[in-house]
């Protein structure tokens, strides 16, 4: 199913992408946001404007401190 969806252009080189292959990171981040509505995902935003943000960062704005 996430393969019928637009990908978002920087999933490739995003941290979560890592953290979900890791099993670290539930399948429901990638595929509401990666996989889905990217454009709603702050992380996207940011990089969109060049703002920086922690790679522990989640997709709604959150720092998640369990990821490192």
């Amino acid at each position: 199913m996430m393969n019928s969806r637009k990908v978002c252009k920087w999933y490739d080189v995003c941290p979560l992408k890592r953290f979900y292959q890791e099993g670290r990171l539930d399948r429901k981040w990638i595929e509401n946001y990666c996989h889905g509505s990217y454009n709603d995902c702050i992380r996207y935003q940011k990089e969109e404007k060049g703002i920086y943000h922690p790679d522990n960062m989640m997709p709604d704005g959150t720092i998640n401190k369990g990821l490192q």
